[in-house]
């Protein structure tokens, strides 16, 4: 009889166990001590180290949330990465696994002390725990802090993000709350004093209250009346197709134009001898085999060369070596044969290309530096390649150099004048500006109207996530710059489209759905 009694005093509690061994390494019964009721849900130090395990939480959530949403610049970082390193390699993607690495830990460490709560346990976080709770939170602020300073317009990225996902977030943060109010009304119950019940519910009640109200000041272009979303933007392949080919060279504008682009985009220098050519960086060294070849020349400005030496080098074999994005899928073996022997391009050849396909084109073109022979005159001689020798139509260039600009409509009045920043409609009129390319994080769909009704369009540069792309979309602009013409081309529509009436709705039912369900947690 003793025996039976003692087993049913110490009957196993297999889930408690596995909650407690893993958040405290207590495995062990005697070990645990439960809440009493009116009693604090765990011992001073606990008390004050638990708020850390929230906040490290927190920053490595919002940390997360920021360099996913960073993946459409994914390629800039580690471009920039490369500058100031010197070797090619994915740091954007190892910083996103150990985002997630980091946030899926602190995460499992929050949920386990939240069903310890649940269950009316004390909490004790093992120090080793307590040590990678104090890692996270450094890594997190570390890095939001570096991010911020050395590449600050990524949060506005963020908020542009928001008016896509907010809704999304909006649901999942309800979730939680009701997901929270089991071990708030448990321990809210068990406080022998008003004031402690107050010190645990109002916080609650009031983030709740927060997140109930936050839709009124939610705005989104993709929430709109059915039949008021414009035309798909037009596809400016940038570089032309640099997840399928070498960049800037012809096959990587050949893949553009299978693809269905509207327009190519590339970078103009002029070499020594005066031979306009593709190239984005001032040294040759990340997309040639300069290295080989010449290695005492690598950190050479690419003006200076010759188009003798330039013609020569192979510029695609890096390509396949250091395949410059993280989800670039794999070649055909033809591709890859096709890759492995491109050359530099000249600026007569891509704009031959360009006009024999009716495609659009637009670049940035490179001044030489000091001491180079066609400093002065580079304008002049690009202009007499592209008027002189490639026999493009005029109105295919959307010229962007802005300057000379004035002398540049007066020899060439077919182009489309290209301003490359905002500035007042009256001042765009006035130099005859149709089209203006600004980079995405400048999008506004006030400012893309504005202009719209002056008869001058908006192309938003770099856009490769097929999210930015739908609020693009949304937005108004005509046409996108982007190194992924080859996805963007099979969306229909934006991801996320929906009229206020439907979102209106979405919003009441999540409210009062969880106000039902918190109402009913509390009463049990």
């Amino acid at each position: 009889v003793v025996r039976r009694h003692l087993l049913q005093r110490y009957e196993h509690q297999p889930f408690i166990s596995c909650l407690a061994g893993f958040y405290s390494c207590r495995w062990k019964r005697y070990q645990r001590r439960r809440t009493e009721p009116g009693k604090c849900c765990c011992k001073t130090r606990e008390c004050v180290f638990f708020p850390l395990l929230v906040g490290a939480f927190c920053f490595s959530l919002i940390f997360l949330y920021m360099w996913g949403e960073a993946k459409n610049d994914y390629n800039n970082f580690d471009w920039y990465n490369y500058g100031n390193l010197g070797f090619w390699f994915l740091w954007s993607v190892v910083l996103l696994i150990v985002a997630a690495i980091l946030f899926m830990y602190i995460t499992l460490l929050l949920v386990l002390a939240m069903c310890l709560l649940a269950e009316g346990q004390q909490l004790y976080l093992h120090w080793s725990h307590k040590i990678g709770t104090f890692l996270v939170l450094g890594f997190s602020i570390t890095a939001l802090f570096i991010l911020s300073v050395l590449w600050g317009d990524q949060w506005k990225t963020v908020r542009l993000s928001f008016q896509i996902t907010a809704p999304y977030l909006h649901i999942g943060a309800i979730t939680i709350m009701v997901l929270l109010s089991w071990p708030v009304a448990l321990h809210a119950i068990r406080a022998d004093k008003k004031v402690v019940q107050v010190i645990i519910v109002g916080p609650y009640l009031a983030i709740l209250l927060f997140l109930f109200l936050i839709p009124l000041g939610m705005y989104s272009p993709c929430i709109r009346e059915v039949g008021t979303l414009g035309p798909k933007p037009a596809l400016i392949g940038h570089r032309g197709a640099p997840m399928l080919a070498p960049e800037n060279t012809e096959m990587s504008f050949q893949k553009t134009i299978e693809h269905g682009g509207d327009g190519l985009e590339t970078d103009v220098t002029i070499s020594y001898d005066g031979v306009p050519f593709l190239m984005h960086d001032s040294t040759l060294k990340r997309t040639t085999n300069i290295g080989e070849v010449y290695p005492n020349e690598t950190t050479q400005n690419a003006a200076f060369f010759s188009w003798d030496t330039l013609r020569d080098l192979n510029a695609g074999t890096w390509f396949l070596k250091d395949k410059p994005f993280s989800y670039m899928g794999s070649l055909s073996r033809a591709d890859q044969n096709q890759a492995m022997n491109q050359s530099i391009y000249k600026l007569s050849n891509f704009l031959r290309l360009a006009d024999s396909q009716n495609k659009l084109v637009i670049f940035d073109l490179y001044r030489p530096p000091e001491k180079h022979p066609y400093r002065n005159s580079w304008i002049n001689r690009t202009l007499e390649v592209i008027l002189n020798e490639s026999g493009i139509k005029p109105h295919l260039v959307l010229w962007l150099e802005n300057d000379m600009r004035s002398f540049v409509q007066s020899v060439a009045p077919g182009f489309q004048q290209t301003m490359g920043s905002k500035a007042p409609v009256e001042d765009l009129l006035m130099d005859n500006i149709v089209k203006l390319n600004l980079a995405y994080t400048e999008m506004s769909s006030e400012d893309i109207q504005k202009y719209a009704e002056a008869n001058i369009t908006t192309n938003l540069y770099v856009v490769n996530e097929p999210w930015l792309f739908s609020l693009a979309w949304c937005s108004g602009a005509h046409s996108v710059t982007t190194n992924t013409v080859h996805m963007l081309k099979n969306l229909s529509q934006p991801l996320f489209l929906m009229t206020p009436q439907q979102y209106n709705i979405m919003w009441i039912l999540t409210d009062v759905t969880s106000v039902l369900l918190i109402s009913l947690i509390f009463a049990l």
